[in-house]
């Protein structure tokens, strides 16, 4: 199985959810089936149901997340030395052709994707078209709005 990127803080980030699972939520939700067990028939007890539907759910999601950390090649943007290229890591300011505004993305993996704080994932449009670029170069996205252009104004490793 190939390994999947992960910057130093989504591998943190990970972490302090699977810690948070393991120790508060998972022992809440014993509690809560305890609660409700206690309440006599569980044929017809729906907080017992959704208490076990809670601890489905919490444990499956701490086994993608152990997954996840066990495949992750955590990189360190700071370490990177990339000659100036968009590279996994990387801080991208860009300029949008069409309007002249800037924004700025860093390229993150999937579980730390956040569009609203400028991380993209690896595998969308716009990081995959910046991939193996520099400073200066022009880039076309195929955006699910249409085509859009971009100018790379900076590269920064951070």
């Amino acid at each position: 199985m190939s390994k999947t990127p992960l910057t130093i803080k989504g591998a943190v980030l990970l972490r302090a959810e699977l810690q948070r699972l393991k120790t508060i939520d998972r022992h809440g939700v014993i509690s809560a089936i305890a609660e409700a067990r206690s309440h006599g028939d569980l044929s017809e007890n729906a907080e017992y149901d959704a208490a076990k539907e809670r601890q489905g759910f919490i444990e499956g999601r701490i086994a993608e997340i152990e997954g996840k950390l066990a495949n992750a090649q955590v990189i360190d943007p700071k370490l990177l030395d990339a000659d100036g290229r968009c590279v996994f890591g990387s801080t991208v300011d860009l300029q949008v052709h069409a309007s002249g505004d800037k924004v700025t993305y860093q390229i993150v993996g999937d579980d730390e994707a956040d569009i609203k704080h400028g991380k993209i994932s690896i595998g969308s449009p716009i990081a995959r078209a910046l991939i193996g670029k520099y400073a200066g170069d022009a880039v076309e996205v195929q955006a699910p709005g249409g085509v859009r252009e971009f100018e790379i104004i900076d590269v920064r490793y951070e």
